[in-house]
Parts: structure tokens; sequence; C-alpha cells
């Protein structure tokens, strides 16, 4: 994490003599975040480079250097809790979404080694890979819930394991994912629009309430297309864009009372709206 100037030394410290926008406070600057593990990065990072390399230009063979230096730490440090995608405050843990994307960080490497034929340890990434795999199915599926859960055994629903057969880790119609998706249609979703995770059943050690998270209401619409579920898709895409501010933008959530709220506008959003409205638009023809 970097400030605007480039430091990577990011003190976070309260300012109590602001009460913030409408009361929201603490009042915080720099961030604690700078100093949490989020492992989920290097598969965002991984795949990136992955389609640069298939739809764009081939990345050169210092670039190459680079993907294998990271997949090698990946597959040393992939079993370690962190602080997860949400940048939780509640202690670290062995987040589903973090290994899924350790998971993909490994599979897109070894995409691009065996389309180009680049020198790589295929045999120890693939066992790695491999076993990331059994471990999220065994050590992240709720037989109680009869869903992918937030973290190793536990039973604590979390929207970020929408992700799952967007990264291409399941099926979209595997009877596993499907059942997930109905408990999280169940037990998050609102009116289309989708909450992170019940904080009272994993604390995140944030005060207050918060909102639906928009990205996670694009990704519910996008596993509900690739489940075939096209109606209830766009209803669901149809519902997100009357949240949307009068040039068509979003913030990171959607307050109970429809108000955006936080992060704005959140790039990160807006690449969810994208993919969502591109694979309903492809299935709807």
């Amino acid at each position: 994490m970097y400030g605007i100037d480039g430091r990577t030394d990011l003190p976070e410290r309260e300012l109590g003599h602001l009460e913030g926008h409408r009361g929201s406070a603490p009042v915080r600057v720099g961030n604690a975040a700078a100093h949490q593990l989020q492992l989920d990065i290097y598969g965002a990072l991984i795949d990136s480079v992955y389609l640069y390399d298939k739809w764009a230009q081939p990345i050169s063979s210092d670039q190459w250097d680079d993907v294998c230096a990271l997949v090698d730490w990946v597959c040393d440090h992939w079993n370690q809790p962190d602080e997860g995608v949400w940048e939780t405050r509640g202690g670290r843990k062995k987040f589903l979404y973090s290994r899924l994307m350790c998971w993909v960080a490994i599979e897109r490497a070894i995409r691009m080694a065996h389309r180009r034929g680049l020198p790589a340890d295929v045999p120890r990434w693939r066992q790695c890979r491999d076993t990331i795999y059994r471990r999220i199915m065994q050590r992240s599926w709720s037989t109680t819930r009869r869903a992918f859960v937030q973290h190793e055994d536990g039973d604590v629903l979390d929207a970020s394991v929408l992700m799952m057969p967007l990264a291409k880790f399941i099926a979209p119609t595997d009877p596993k994912w499907l059942s997930t998706l109905d408990v999280l249609t169940e037990d998050l979703v609102s009116d289309s629009l989708v909450y992170r995770y019940d904080p009272q059943a994993s604390p995140d050690g944030l005060r207050g309430d918060e909102g639906t998270f928009s990205i996670c209401s694009f990704w519910y619409v996008e596993a509900l297309v690739r489940a075939g579920r096209l109606d209830e898709a766009r209803l669901a895409f149809e519902k997100m864009l009357t949240y949307a501010n009068h040039v068509g933008l979003y913030a990171e959530e959607i307050s109970h009372t429809g108000e955006q709220q936080g992060n704005f506008p959140q790039a990160f959003t807006h690449l969810a709206l994208i993919s969502a409205a591109f694979n309903l638009d492809r299935s709807l023809g």
C-alpha cells in the first residue's frame, strides 16, 4: 500500500476532534491495512498478467522470471491465515477467498507455461494447485449450511465466494455451487442487493452497521448468469442500475436508505459492473 506521494509508511491515527461525514466517526489518517497480509492480491495480479499475455502481447523473459518468483512464493505461503480481501480487523483467518485467489495465481501461471512452453517448476506448481483445491473443497464446505463459507471449518457466509465460478474454480452449475448460491440468496441478498457478510456472525473489528456492497451485487448478477438463471440475473442487474448516480457511477456501498456510501467512485465496483453487463448481454443474445 502506498501514499499519494509514494510513501509506504502509513501509520494510522484517529482524529477525535472531527465527527466525520454525517457523523461517521472515527475519522482516521493513514491505514492500518498497510501492515496486513492479503494473499488474494496474487491471484488478481497473475490473472491480469495471464490475460495480457494471451490477448495483448506476450510478456518478456524477465517478466516471466518475476511471475515464477511470485508463484513460488505463493506455493510457500498460501496456507497462512490473513486479513483477507475485506481487510478485516477481527483477526487473521484462513479465508476461502484468499485460498481461491492463490489457486488462481498458480493455475494461470501453469496455463502460460504450457501455452508458450516457458520454463517452470510445473510439477510443484500443479501439486500445490491441486492441494489448495482439495483443501477448499474439504475445509471450506459446510455440510450444515450446504454452502461454501467464509473461512475454514466455519459456517459464516461471505459474498466473496461468488468469485468461485467467475474464477473458473468450480462449474457454475455444480450442485454444491447451486446450493451455495441459494443459501447466499436467502441470507445475504436483500431485493437484489448483496451484503458482504453478517458482522454479528463474523465480527470484523469495526463499529456500526454497513450497507450492501455494490461489487458483490454485480458478482451475484454474473453468478446467476453463469448458472443459467437469466430472469433473476436481469432483474437484479436492472435494479442495481437504479442506484447509480446521475452519471452512472457507484460508491463502494449502498445504504439501507438507498444512498451511496463509502469510497466513491470505486473502480473495483465498475469492473464488476462491466463484467456482469457483458456476460448478461451475451447470454441474452
